[in-house]
């Protein structure tokens, strides 16, 4: 029997164990959840025994716990530490989910649950491949380290001191990360780019409680408005972000992103109506939207709040608003220097009469590409471009994965990103879904990397 024979075997048990992974709601940036994603690491540690990985670990990070371990086959071989992280997205809004997002359904050869494509079902795959080499061969054909974190869906506040403090520990010839995405299912891509990061929450505050709007309508502060008319200065009408200072320091993308942009086809109407909006009038070229998507910096509202929520009308001039941000980075552009610079154009637009706070979540994340002469980055594509039948190009990815820049400067090795999931599965929206296909083609692919990697592909 083959490893590949055996993976395609023991399909339903692989299943099985997704759908209980899933069924865990570790939703790390909400205390309420902490016992929930205590269960997760928990899970994750169980699972790597059994694969038969020598050592195990939880690690204490200060935050939620990382999960260490390592199958050493022999130390003359090559080493690849596999990163992933058990977390995931709060499920909100969850009304708008046809199915309980804790509750996985398999529906259309589909995992339908909140964490199953981002990202428990892609780092599932390679346990259960380093499983599967156990079962057969007697081992993995090169040494093996895994390192799964527990808080990248909050901004992994603790992940880069871990990972300086274990520097030693984790040394290993390349790092290939579980989580990130293809970008089409029906198109073979690898990601060599990911945007960086700043994430603030603004708070404007009028009078010290809520006040009665017949009262003092007209005359007190009401700082929804104030807000609004603030947040309406950060963007033209095109949506461009127009805050001085913004761009400082940002360089200018790798032409050959821009070139695969060119060449793709992109479809614009295509595009809007996949997510349910109407068309724009003027329709954008497919190409200037992939690379807004890809290569340019955004300012975005993630959730907005104050006054009365509830059903109902309640007549009230709330005391405080307040605004989630968060900003998409590219190459150049420092965490902490564009928070400076949004912190400081609210402050000069902030009406006369309201106070501001701005918290600030975490030191923000850099851009990251990876070097596109990378020699296991070639392993990759060719072994993705055989699994999937055609070969993959190479592409930009509008979301942020910290692990790259971290593993590059802590560790001083190269990172790639071998995904099994898909940009259209609705991670962090309601309706997540993963596809079946990809889980078990993500196995096979697995499979033939190690075995790449081993034979001289590092």
């Amino acid at each position: 029997m083959t490893v590949e024979t055996y993976l395609a075997e023991h399909e339903a048990e692989a299943v099985a164990t997704l759908l209980d992974f899933c069924r865990i709601p570790s939703v790390s940036t909400d205390p309420a959840f902490a016992g929930d994603v205590a269960r997760a690491a928990a899970f994750v540690a169980d699972r790597l025994r059994a694969a038969g990985f020598d050592h195990v670990e939880e690690v204490p990070t200060g935050g939620h716990p990382c999960v260490f371990a390592e199958w050493i086959v022999d130390p003359a071989k090559p080493t690849v530490l596999i990163y992933g992280h058990y977390d995931v997205q709060p499920p909100d809004p969850v009304e708008k989910w046809r199915t309980p997002p804790f509750d996985p359904v398999v529906s259309r050869d589909r995992v339908w649950a909140r964490g199953a494509s981002d990202d428990k079902g892609p780092m599932l795959i390679p346990i259960l491949v380093a499983a599967a080499f156990g079962k057969v061969e007697g081992a993995p054909p090169l040494n093996l380290k895994v390192l799964i974190e527990g808080e990248e869906e909050s901004g992994s506040p603790h992940f880069e001191p871990t990972v300086a403090r274990m520097k030693d520990r984790l040394a290993c010839d390349v790092v290939v990360s579980a989580d990130g995405a293809m970008w089409r299912a029906d198109l073979p891509s690898m990601t060599v780019a990911t945007r960086g990061m700043s994430a603030l929450e603004v708070t404007v505050t009028g009078a010290e409680k809520d006040l009665h709007s017949g009262r003092h309508g007209g005359t007190a502060p009401n700082p929804i408005r104030a807000l609004a008319r603030m947040l309406a200065t950060l963007h033209d009408d095109d949506g461009a972000v127009i805050v001085p200072g913004f761009e400082d320091g940002a360089r200018r993308p790798d032409p050959a992103i821009s070139r695969a942009i060119a060449e793709v086809g992109f479809d614009a109407a295509g595009y809007f109506r996949g997510i349910g909006a109407d068309l724009l009038d003027p329709l954008p070229g497919g190409a200037a939207l992939l690379t807004r998507q890809w290569l340019r910096p955004t300012l975005e509202f993630n959730g907005i709040s104050g006054g009365y929520q509830g059903a109902g009308t309640k007549t009230v001039i709330p005391s405080s608003a307040s605004v989630k941000i968060t900003c998409r980075l590219i190459a150049g552009q420092q965490p902490a220097r564009v928070a400076d610079a949004i912190e400081a154009h609210l402050r000069a637009v902030l009406p006369p009469g309201y106070r501001l706070v701005v918290h600030r979540h975490g030191p923000g994340t850099e851009a990251f590409a990876i070097d596109p002469d990378l020699p296991a980055l070639a392993t990759a594509e060719a072994v993705l471009g055989e699994a999937l039948g055609a070969a993959p190009l190479r592409v930009a990815m509008g979301a942020t994965v910290p692990i790259g820049d971290v593993f590059t400067r802590q560790l001083g090795v190269g990172a790639i990103f071998f995904s099994f999931a898909t940009s259209d599965e609705d991670y962090h929206a309601p309706n997540e879904f993963f596809r079946l296909s990809s889980f078990r083609t993500g196995q096979q692919a697995w499979a033939a990397l190690l075995r790449r990697l081993a034979d001289g592909g590092l």
